[in-house]
């Protein structure tokens, strides 16, 4: 699986981070896991016409040291769909900036 991980959070980095999410995040079913919506502007053209799909999302994986970023567009509807599939350049960009963005606005230094 490709990801995109950021370790090296400390105690309160962590504790910062799983409060943002569970306020602004879809947690899973699994505990850690939460799920990022990509925004619609990001859908490559197959996404965007596939809305029974949709919402397409990113799964985050967060931990005590680390938060990992799945790269993988998935699907929360069914297993198996053309739409999903690894992201493209401009989604991993995408998702690369609201992570930045997300530990500027906590101010989380790593």
């Amino acid at each position: 699986m490709k990801q995109y991980i950021i370790d090296g959070f400390t105690l309160k980095d962590y504790i910062a981070l799983k409060q943002y999410f569970d306020t602004y995040l879809e947690a899973a079913t699994v505990g850690g896991i939460y799920w990022l919506e990509l925004d619609s502007g990001v859908l490559t053209e197959t996404q965007a016409s596939h809305k029974a799909c949709g919402p397409h999302v990113f799964a985050l994986m967060l931990e005590e040291n680390a938060l990992f970023c799945e790269l993988l567009v998935r699907i929360k509807t069914n297993i198996r769909c053309d739409c999903m599939g690894y992201a493209t350049v401009e989604q991993r960009n995408w998702l690369v900036d609201w992570a930045d963005a997300v530990l500027e606005k906590l101010s989380i230094c790593v």
